[in-house]
């Protein structure tokens, strides 16, 4: 009777050491789970948020390199801008010391055209008056080299071809010796000042002759 109580007990007694042993066993197990789950989604959560930080500071880069890009552009116009406006200024600068005494040259030109009348209806044969010629004759020459010096150029166009932009054609005169569109006669003399007309000449201009009519027919 004893016996079988001692083995009744050993029994009992291994029973409950392998129940302990595999509950210990199952809680260390989900102790270990539970210890290594908060690990994994921490890292989880490390790398979302680099990944969102990553994504924000390649748009922010993106972003800053658009706005180079754009000041840049407009560093580009704006140097561009001012070269133009530099040339503009420039070229209105020299205008204006070309063209500065075109309307004192233009006034000036009656003076002219009278100096050259005075010459040409005088008798320079007439003893009287032939110094007084030569005075003006002077007078003239010294006036056109001085106004060349500031630019402004005689158009005497005599014998020259018509060049309508510079001679206007006041009539035309049949000529059979001459090529057509001749200038046969100058009758007002033209200038022009640093390339600009200040007024055309005022000519005569050749044509050919005209066919005589055939009243035989």
């Amino acid at each position: 009777m004893s016996e079988e109580l001692n083995q009744a007990t050993d029994q009992a007694t291994d029973q409950a050491t392998a129940q302990a042993t595999d509950q210990a066993t199952d809680q260390a197990a989900i102790d270990a789970n539970n210890e290594e789950a908060p690990v994994e989604q921490t890292e989880e959560v490390v790398q979302s948020v680099d990944a969102q930080r990553i994504a924000e500071l390649e748009k922010a880069l993106k972003k800053s390199e658009a706005l180079v890009e754009d000041q840049k552009d407009s560093v580009i116009r704006g140097k561009a801008e001012v070269e133009n406006m530099r040339r503009r200024s420039a070229q209105d600068v020299e205008k204006a010391h070309k063209f500065a005494l075109e309307k004192f040259a233009s006034d000036l030109l009656p003076v002219l055209d009278n100096l050259e009348r005075a010459i040409q209806f005088s008798d320079k044969e007439n003893e009287a008056v032939k110094t007084v010629v030569e005075g003006i004759e002077m007078t003239y020459q010294s006036f056109i080299s001085t106004v060349e010096k500031f630019g402004m150029e005689v158009v005497d166009p005599q014998d020259e071809s018509f060049n309508p932009e510079r001679h206007q054609a006041m009539s035309m005169q049949e000529n059979a010796e001459l090529k057509p569109n001749t200038v046969t006669a100058v009758m007002q003399k033209g200038y022009v000042l640093n390339g600009r007309l200040l007024r055309p000449a005022m000519v005569m201009v050749s044509k050919a002759p005209s066919e005589p009519l055939d009243i035989t027919a």
